[in-house]
């Protein structure tokens, strides 16, 4: 069983900064690719950032220069950390891990539990 917990969220004033974890635990044997995603009222869930095993990243551009996504595999964690926050940030942010629990098993998809983040103007 999996279970992938985030924690960091909050409510800031715009400019400020939040780091965003999400640690992975249970019956991991391998994690391939980690992400973050969000999701604003009424609108669709945005992919924002990812990280993949060799440790290369893409960013969306509305948050490309301002986001940085990293990982320590020694905890099976995935960061986000967030720069210069605009009001426009502000979203239920998820955490998503490609992993798989054996030798012989696939990789699947897992969602973290989603933290609030809300920027002020």
């Amino acid at each position: 069983q999996v279970q992938l917990v985030e924690s960091g969220g909050g409510l800031v004033q715009a400019g400020g900064s939040l780091r965003l974890s999400c640690a992975a635990s249970g019956s991991i044997f391998a994690i391939n690719a980690m992400g973050w995603y969000r999701q604003a009222p009424g609108k669709q869930r945005e992919l924002i950032a990812t990280i993949t095993s060799r440790g290369s990243t893409n960013f969306a551009d509305s948050v490309k220069g301002r986001f940085t996504i990293s990982r320590d595999n020694a905890k099976n964690t995935v960061y986000l950390q967030m720069n210069s926050l605009k009001p426009e940030d502000t979203a239920v942010y998820y955490c998503n891990v490609d992993l798989k629990t054996g030798w012989g098993l696939p990789f699947r998809n897992y969602w973290g539990q989603g933290t609030q983040v809300t920027v002020s103007s």
